[in-house]
């Protein structure tokens, strides 16, 4: 049997997670040998001991490790594992990688990627920058990575869908979506990159799950943007592990008296780089300008072209546009939002509206 085999096999055993798989193999040289080993061999093991040993020793009997193998390619999801060659480089350079990535989609190259995380409950100005930060920087051949978590997480992983690859990594197992509302989005980034975990088909999710998953959401990247969050947030733990692991922290600055402005602008005092934009972010990792494709002509007629007209990349309020094309405030808002439906327009924080 294969080595991914006896790894989803010990998975399966209680007490035993991505620590424990890496001392087994690097002791016994491999984990086919550490599947046969005695309890005797297993106790003097760092991270096992007898009481680990003896489990080990009590369970596996029970457990057929192809037949376990064989589930998990049953349910499409292939595993990628910690010796392997495909196993994503930054990963690998954590202190505690996970041994095991179960993945549904296909893996892309790391070797530019951005994680962008925040709060669940955001503003809709949070929702924005998220989305048109992922977006670009999507569309520049970057990998934006995410938790599938509600707010945040879900505009960033919409954002870059419109323009490349995103991978999620989720706090449970590919089959226990949380929440499950985002299931019709999961499988749009497996089509489009990868859905990630490094916990065994039927895992639930557990609170103290995503702070771990949180590991990997900044070990994947070169970069953590943190977008909207409170004081005490998960993101700011993304953050926290991103600078333990060397990463770059960013943050997108917001309206100084909302509560969910706390975290970034905390983190920008403490010297996280303050970005606006996805040319920023390229900037500042030395990835080059900007690039976007050319967007496609879009035919404005009636009060879209009037109030189009009135624009330009200086923000300005409602009653200003309103006062320059002649129409009603109610007619204005109305315009605006179809504008920034169709791409044209963007709405700043204060109700401001500027071309995009």
């Amino acid at each position: 049997m294969s080595e991914r085999a006896y790894a989803v096999g010990f998975l399966a055993i209680e007490s035993v997670g991505s620590g424990r798989i890496r001392h087994l193999r690097e002791r016994c040289g491999s984990l086919a040998a550490a599947w046969q080993a005695p309890p005797s061999q297993l106790s003097e093991i760092p991270g096992i001991g007898p009481d680990v040993a003896q489990a080990i020793a009590a369970q596996r009997p029970e457990i057929d490790p192809l037949a376990e193998l064989e589930r998990v390619e049953r349910a499409g999801v292939a595993l990628v594992c910690c010796w392997e060659e495909a196993y994503p480089p930054h990963l690998a350079e954590l202190h505690d990688p996970p041994a095991v990535l179960f993945v549904r989609g296909v893996l892309p190259n790391f070797d530019q990627a951005v994680a962008i995380v925040g709060t669940r409950k955001c503003s809709p100005y949070g929702v924005r920058m998220a989305r048109a930060l992922a977006r670009d920087l999507a569309r520049s051949g970057v990998v934006v990575v995410s938790g599938l978590a509600l707010g945040i997480d879900t505009a960033a992983h919409q954002g870059a869908l419109e323009g490349g690859q995103t991978v999620a990594v989720l706090g449970g197992a590919l089959d226990r979506l949380s929440p499950p509302s985002n299931a019709d989005l999961a499988g749009r980034i497996a089509q489009q990159g990868a859905v990630v975990s490094e916990y065994p088909l039927g895992t639930e999710p557990a609170p103290g799950q995503f702070p771990a998953r949180n590991r990997i959401v900044a070990g994947l990247c070169q970069a953590v943007i943190v977008v909207e969050a409170r004081e005490r947030s998960g993101a700011l733990i993304t953050a926290d592990m991103a600078l333990d692991q060397n990463r770059e922290v960013m943050a997108v600055p917001g309206l100084a008296d909302s509560p969910l402005s706390a975290g970034p602008h905390r983190l920008i005092q403490q010297g996280a780089k303050l970005v606006t934009c996805a040319a920023d972010v390229l900037d500042e990792l030395g990835w080059g300008r900007l690039e976007l494709p050319a967007a496609p002509a879009v035919a404005l007629e009636g009060d879209e072209a009037q109030v189009f007209a009135v624009l330009d990349a200086s923000p300005a309020p409602v009653d200003r546009i309103g006062a320059r094309s002649g129409l009603a405030p109610a007619t204005v808002n109305v315009v605006l939002l179809t504008l920034e439906l169709k791409g044209l327009v963007v709405q700043l924080p204060g109700r401001l509206y500027a071309r995009r």
